[in-house]
């Protein structure tokens, strides 16, 4: 593990048997054109995807889940002890009964399929038995609600979820924390100069990552021209002509228990036309799990594990 991603680990961390969150007083939020409304930091809170997992827990705030769901990959190393000590209360989405069951003060979700039959319901609903809910803002199902993609959007989400939990301290060590790590790194530009293709899945028509997301975001941190950026959205499908035509010097390869990055690779170098790319023929090849490219709390592990791979030679040789 780098060792600036260690120092991140600090707020998840630091206060492993630290109990319930000391009062504080009322708070609202505006969320997906929602009001979020609490009158105390929750003690019974579900979160309903990884991503709201994983800032819940680096808030330190592990003692006040009652249960979670539905992992895309591993939870960083970082929080693993935390989150080993929460309820798993289904692999993938629990019904609604079974959120109901577990007498929830907030429901927290990453997608807005969290939020529909399938799983806890409508945030309406959930309104009228008492039950707060918050979605990341990069869900929002109005797209006039979602808010561009930037480091501060970012910061904002874990802000705010800091707020509802009653641990502002906590957000804001870790929100300066990771700005003073992406400074260091931006600072340095460890991939200037290089082309970078970020392939998140699909052999057929590769999705790839596009000009408005994490992962250009992520490749901005370091300096990286990303061969895509001129697409719109987060993520757009590309063809493997025009992948050749770009001829990266990287290639970043999104690991997820759905596509792995061993996979991608075997493709790459048995596929006789994309075996001769720039970057398969020098093997430059840099791996990070799918949960760091969605905009969320590991953005900068991603940043992290890039800066970290070239350093020990996972580039262009």
């Amino acid at each position: 593990m780098p060792l600036a991603l260690l120092a991140l680990t600090a707020c998840g961390d630091q206060t492993p048997d630290s109990g319930p969150a000391p009062a504080a007083a009322a708070v609202t939020v505006a969320n997906c054109g929602h009001t979020v409304a609490l009158e105390a930091p929750p003690q019974r809170v579900i979160t309903l995807n990884q991503g709201a997992t994983e800032i819940v827990l680096a808030l330190g705030a592990e003692e006040q889940l009652v249960g979670t769901a539905y992992l895309d990959d591993e939870v960083s190393e970082a929080w693993a002890d935390a989150y080993a000590r929460v309820p798993v209360l289904s692999e993938e989405y629990p019904s609604r009964e079974a959120i109901l069951e577990q007498r929830p003060d907030l429901v927290v979700g990453s997608y807005a399929s969290a939020f529909t039959d399938q799983a806890a319901g409508d945030r309406e609903s959930l309104d009228g038995l008492g039950i707060a809910s918050y979605l990341s803002p990069f869900a929002c199902p109005d797209d006039a609600d979602v808010p561009e993609i930037s480091w501060d959007t970012v910061h904002r989400q874990i802000e705010e979820l800091a707020l509802l939990l009653g641990r502002e301290e906590e957000g804001n060590a870790l929100v300066e924390e990771q700005r003073a790590v992406l400074d260091e790194i931006r600072g340095r530009a460890p991939a200037e100069g290089l082309s970078v293709l970020w392939w998140d899945n699909d052999t057929d028509t590769p999705m790839v990552g596009a000009g408005e997301g994490g992962p250009q975001l992520i490749l901005d941190a370091l300096g990286a021209a990303n061969v895509f950026a001129d697409l719109s959205g987060e993520w757009a499908t590309t063809s493997w002509e025009s992948v050749l035509e770009a001829d990266p010097d990287l290639i970043v390869l999104v690991d997820a228990s759905w596509d792995t990055a061993e996979e991608k690779t075997a493709f790459l170098r048995e596929d006789p036309a994309l075996r001769d790319l720039t970057a398969v023929r020098e093997e430059a090849f840099i791996t990070v799990p799918f949960s760091t490219s969605t905009p969320g709390v590991r953005n900068v592990e991603a940043v992290q594990l890039i800066d970290a791979q070239l350093a020990d030679g996972g580039g262009p040789r």
